[in-house]
């Protein structure tokens, strides 16, 4: 693995170009900004390509002086692996190795920007590197004979200069016009708040055995929404569309013109079920609401609707406290 330089200001994972200092990352044109805590995460398991590192280093590291329980490393994980595209039964980022913790398979390329690697400067070049022997420069003679000529040349660069200015300020103006006159609204380019698309839910067992069980959550989650008035709710067929596709949430949630993206996760231990469920907002990527449920599994259907209740009532308050919170 590429060695980490002491000042990285970017560095590529897979696919993905990612920018540490504005949180985005970004492949083929298109982009999404994570949250700071997702950033965190992939840049310490990128520190730590083909290693296994556990839920109690991430806890201590990237979650360092904030009392969680391991469910916030799943559900952030979850969160990074949709955000990457990436398809947990077959990682091309973060594998889940059981019982131990996460591992970053991709390929890391660490860059700093600006800086020539070879010789530790910045990419300048001095006078004295460029000029040789042969390139010496002009005489001053070949501009400057005479007083009277130095003046005349003084004049037509003042009278340049005044010109250059003049027609810089009248194209910014004009510019500055036409850019008020066909700017977009903000009813248009925002999506109605009222709007949610649901995700199909990833199927976390071991032996990712309940897929039946996590596409039977997200199905009743849209039924649950579709009723609620006011409130916009892609059908099943759209969301269903993206099941296992790599497609960043912020691009799908422009896709089906919705503001809010609710996904989640379901795991298994014994006789219980645990269902993460995370409501995201689309357009600066932060997550806004996430809830766990812990339930028994001896009624399936009861699981369902409890869980759709509890997210559908936490999505009403969610949305009517507005954008800013």
């Amino acid at each position: 693995m590429p060695m980490k330089p002491a000042t990285p200001t970017k560095l590529r994972i897979g696919d993905w170009c990612v920018n540490p200092s504005s949180g985005e990352i970004s492949r083929n044109g298109e982009s999404a900004r994570l949250e700071i805590r997702a950033m965190r995460l992939l840049l310490y398991l990128a520190e730590r390509a083909d290693q296994v590192v556990s839920i109690d280093e991430l806890l201590d590291q990237v979650w360092s002086g904030v009392v969680v329980s391991p469910d916030s490393v799943y559900q952030a994980v979850t969160s990074l692996r949709r955000q990457l595209g990436d398809d947990p039964k077959q990682p091309a980022y973060i594998a889940t190795v059981p019982r131990l913790g996460y591992r970053m398979v991709a390929s890391i390329n660490w860059e700093s920007l600006g800086t020539d690697q070879s010789n530790g400067h910045f990419g300048a070049e001095t006078n004295s590197a460029r000029t040789t022997a042969g390139e010496l420069p002009p005489p001053a003679t070949a501009i400057a004979a005479t007083p009277r000529s130095r003046i005349r040349v003084g004049l037509i660069w003042a009278a340049g200069g005044a010109l250059g200015l003049a027609l810089v300020f009248l194209f910014s103006l004009h510019g500055r016009i036409l850019s008020r006159a066909h700017a977009p609204s903000p009813s248009i380019v925002r999506q109605p708040q009222n709007s949610v698309a649901v995700l199909p839910f990833l199927d976390l067992t071991e032996g990712m055995k309940e897929e039946e069980f996590a596409d039977g959550i997200t199905e009743e989650l849209i039924d649950k929404f579709s009723k609620i008035p006011g409130l916009r709710v892609p059908p099943p067929t759209s969301s269903f569309y993206y099941k296992g596709k790599q497609v960043a949430v912020a691009d799908i949630a422009k896709a089906l013109g919705v503001a809010y993206v609710l996904d989640g996760s379901v795991r298994k231990s014994g006789s219980w079920v645990r269902v993460d469920a995370r409501l995201i907002r689309a357009d600066t990527g932060f997550i806004v609401w996430s809830q766990t449920y812990d339930q028994p599994m001896n009624n399936i259907l009861m699981v369902q609707d409890d869980i759709a209740a509890g997210v559908t009532k936490a999505l009403k308050a969610s949305i009517a406290a507005g954008p800013d919170h």
